[in-house]
């Protein structure tokens, strides 16, 4: 491959329109000469963009075919959660390198699917999850890396997002989320949450997932929303009955003894947060009050003293223990899309491209991952503990470890 990536961006809604303004103003290891999306006016739209960037015109297109067959090297695929799987096998037939964005899967036929073409062809595959690369989870991993936390027994992440607009203005935007709450009822975004979680436990490298339960709260959330903006929202929706819990609790069993709980919580009241939270033997790691705590047991009745003696303590481990990238982060990154995040997992996925080597989130990852929407939809129908799949069949049991980013580091 040439120094410079000839990239194809399939799907231009709000996630692929932050992508493709990230890429061309930040990433220069990629040439964006192609980009679609179903809608003409946004790729039209994208475009654009990149000719206001680069001062030439590219090439755009309604249908992912015609940029499959094209002479990119890659793509990036950002569609909806019910196309991008599919996509992405495509592009992996056609040899093109795929950079997936995350979402949960429909069934695990498409996960069996991605895998099989990922390894029939051979063709280079990552998953965007660029939670993988937050802040917190990182110092998080470098701190169980380092054998402060001790050994790992659970760990727990949720995403904790009021969508509730963004949800019921689905028509309007033309987004995908709203036709999903209507007719599911899932985790249906599990991978910002677990991504980190199973990079920190190897997960599909020396350990995996084997069962799940799921638990889903009734669905009022959005029902409530909708009676208190009767002025604003789309009033078609007002008789419309949501399968989607409000709250969905999945709790998932690993072979090497860990439990996970995530939980996915997006049509009530509350703050963003991911809750990446790992309870060692040694020391307890918290994203939300982003402090380690290793205090003794008769310190730990007071909770209300307790938070406030240890919030924020993590920024004491910053200089020993933080990855380097977010130690000396610029401006520049930060604003490239979610703090940084965005742009780590992008040059990450450039490097990849460019250099060769492992993926460092593969189709394994991607499928053991997205599978969890599919099997807590099963679990919440039957109420019954459900069998995660080894994607891998067998070979996670010798695959080496494989962090997001080099911890050697801590070594030093």
């Amino acid at each position: 491959m040439s120094k410079r990536i000839k990239l194809g961006i399939i799907g231009l809604g709000k996630r692929g329109w932050s992508l493709l303004s990230s890429i061309v103003a930040n990433i220069p290891a990629f040439d964006v000469t192609y980009v679609c999306d179903g809608y003409e006016d946004r790729a039209k739209k994208g475009a654009d963009k990149v000719k206001e960037v680069y001062g030439h015109e590219i090439n755009f297109t309604t249908d992912y075919e015609e940029v499959l067959h094209s002479d990119v090297d890659a793509v990036i695929v950002s569609t909806s959660w019910e196309t991008h799987v599919k996509i992405a096998i495509s592009a992996l037939q056609c040899k093109k390198a795929v950079g997936l964005e995350v979402g949960g899967a429909y069934n695990i036929e498409e996960c069996y699917d991605l895998v099989k073409a990922q390894e029939e062809s051979g063709t280079p595959f990552m998953l965007l999850e660029n939670c993988c690369y937050g802040k917190a989870e990182l110092l998080g991993t470098a701190l169980a890396r380092a054998g402060v936390l001790g050994a790992p027994v659970h760990l727990r992440g949720a995403y904790s997002h009021d969508l509730r607009e963004e949800i019921l203005y689905g028509n309007v935007n033309r987004h995908y989320r709203l036709r999903n709450y209507i007719n599911r009822n899932c985790e249906n975004y599990p991978t910002h949450e677990i991504g980190p979680i199973a990079k920190l436990i190897d997960i599909n490298r020396g350990n995996r997932m084997v069962s799940l339960f799921s638990m889903s709260s009734r669905s009022m959330g959005l029902h409530e929303y909708l009676a208190e903006n009767k002025d604003k929202v789309d009033k078609t929706l007002m008789d419309v009955e949501f399968k989607q819990g409000d709250i969905v609790n999945t709790l998932i069993k690993c072979e090497n003894g860990e439990t996970i709980s995530i939980m996915l919580d997006t049509t009530l009241p509350g703050y963003y947060s991911r809750d990446f939270t790992v309870k060692g033997t040694k020391a307890m790691f918290s994203q939300d009050i982003y402090c380690v705590l290793k205090g003794e047991a008769e310190e730990m009745y007071d909770t209300p003293e307790i938070i406030e003696k240890f919030m924020n303590n993590a920024k004491d481990y910053e200089q020993e223990y933080m990855p380097p990238l977010w130690r000396d982060i610029t401006k520049e990154q930060k604003q490239a899309g979610h703090g940084g995040m965005d742009y780590f997992c992008l040059v990450a996925f450039s490097k990849y491209l460019l250099e060769g080597g492992p993926s460092p989130i593969d189709v394994y990852d991607a499928a053991s991952w997205m599978c969890i929407t599919a099997l807590s939809e099963q679990s919440i129908k039957t109420g019954k503990v459900v069998e995660i799949p080894d994607f891998t069949v067998g070979k996670y049991k010798t695959r080496e470890r494989l962090d997001v980013v080099d911890f050697d580091y801590l070594k030093k």
